[in-house]
């Protein structure tokens, strides 16, 4: 054991002390003056040793890193419109909740995207046109499978059409759009997915509304949300428990009108939180969703934290789990997949890229193998397709993937009338 500690010990010293010697060496080959010497070694200290004993010790600085609510993207997007972003027949409005814990009310600002079936039959009345529609059909490959599937029964639409016909229809008027809106949740037989996005940005980020489009041409409504402190929803710095009570809240929304199917689909840090509600839905004895995927996911922040391009320069670094990881472990921002799979019976689809650098690959594919491990024998399976290099869809976009419809709906269909 003693060798093993000198052998560590004399490891931590040569990584801490080889740029400095670097420094010092060139000094005294006179390749550069004492000057700059002190001003590089100065640099290191600062960057090396002073950052991060200051992120140790700044919750605000952990959470600012990890949630990177401070990276918006595209420029001058209007959420309030989703029309603005190509998603048109979508309700934006807000889910409002009690945060017990924290004492304070949530708006969690949130879509509803409409099945493409809806959209098709009501396209008059929902003022879209047909270019607008043309460009919101199925895949052709999987059309033909999308259209067997959609529901036969149009004595359901009634109420739909009720609204719509209505002599002052105003789709404008926010009671309008609510009532509208959730009737098609109540009325139809369409499986809904709850989506939950990654770090920086909104739900409004061009590759989230890819996907949307591309679940809405599947017919499945698509309902997915910004949590506290991003896009427009409540200006609150947000925490791990903070965005999985959020994304409960609107689940609990839309659990409270619809009997339907929901599915979860979480995407890089959204598998954390998809996994810790589905654990924390279990621990309250409630109703969870049939199934969950989970897109480009890690297996817990501490390992992603390792592996993520930001944490290039420092990794490496003796000290790096004290001043980084360990911190954040002790501030509950844990996103411990990994354990939270284990606590739920959902059946779980993984989705990840060869050639993902923001969430290498191969973490995905550990909790997959952990989740092999850990799970009833009796529980949903768990799933895992690969898409390879070659492919260049890297951490945003699988949904452009050409098999991507057929794995979505085959999972979906085969788990839609089980219980676990």
């Amino acid at each position: 054991m003693a060798l093993i500690d000198i052998d560590l010990l004399t490891a931590t010293l040569f990584k801490t002390l080889v740029i400095p010697g670097i420094i010092t060496t060139l000094w005294l080959s006179d390749l550069i003056c004492l000057t700059t010497c002190k001003i590089c070694i100065l640099v290191f200290v600062i960057i090396f040793i002073v950052l991060p004993l200051i992120f140790k010790f700044s919750f605000a600085l952990q959470k600012s890193i990890l949630f990177l609510t401070f990276i918006s993207y595209p420029p001058n997007l209007d959420l309030k419109r989703p029309e603005k972003s190509g998603l048109y027949a979508t309700r934006n409005f807000f889910v409002t909740y009690r945060d017990q814990e924290e004492d304070i009310d949530v708006d969690v600002a949130v879509w509803h995207v409409l099945p493409n079936d809806l959209v098709r039959r009501f396209a008059k009345e929902l003022q879209i046109d047909e270019p607008t529609l043309s460009n919101m059909t199925a895949p052709e490959e999987v059309r033909e499978k999308v259209d067997a599937i959609a529901t036969k029964d149009h004595s359901q639409y009634r109420e739909i059409e009720r609204i719509l016909h209505r002599s002052d229809l105003n789709l404008a008027d926010t009671t309008t759009q609510k009532a509208l809106f959730e009737e098609t949740l109540r009325a139809t037989t369409n499986d809904i997915v709850l989506y939950l996005h990654g770090n920086t940005a909104s739900r409004g980020a061009s590759h989230r509304v890819e996907l949307y489009k591309l679940l809405r041409s599947l017919n499945y409504h698509v309902v997915t949300l910004d949590y506290r402190g991003y896009g427009d929803s409540a200006n609150i710095s947000p925490t791990e428990r903070g965005v999985v009570y959020d994304a409960l809240a609107v689940y609990q929304y839309i659990t409270s009108i619809s009997k339907n199917p929901v599915y979860l689909w979480g995407h890089s840090l959204g598998t954390g939180v998809a996994t810790h509600l589905l654990s924390l839905l279990t621990d309250m004895n409630m109703p969870g969703p049939r199934a969950v995927v989970l897109e480009s996911p890690f297996n817990n922040i501490r390992e992603e934290i390792c592996a993520h391009p930001f944490s290039k320069l420092y990794r490496h670094l003796p000290w790096f789990d004290y001043t980084i990881s360990r911190p954040m472990y002790a501030n509950e921002l844990r996103f411990e997949s990994d354990q939270h799979i284990a606590e739920f019976r959902q059946p779980v689809l993984i989705l990840h890229a060869e050639d993902d650098h923001v969430v290498p690959f191969n973490l995905g594919y550990k909790l997959y193998r952990t989740a092999l491990d850990t799970r009833g024998k009796s529980w949903g399976p768990i799933e895992f397709h690969r898409f390879e290099k070659t492919s260049h869809y890297g951490h945003r976009y699988i949904c452009r993937a050409p098999n991507l419809p057929e794995i979505v709906m085959h999972f979906f269909r085969t788990y839609r009338d089980e219980q676990y």
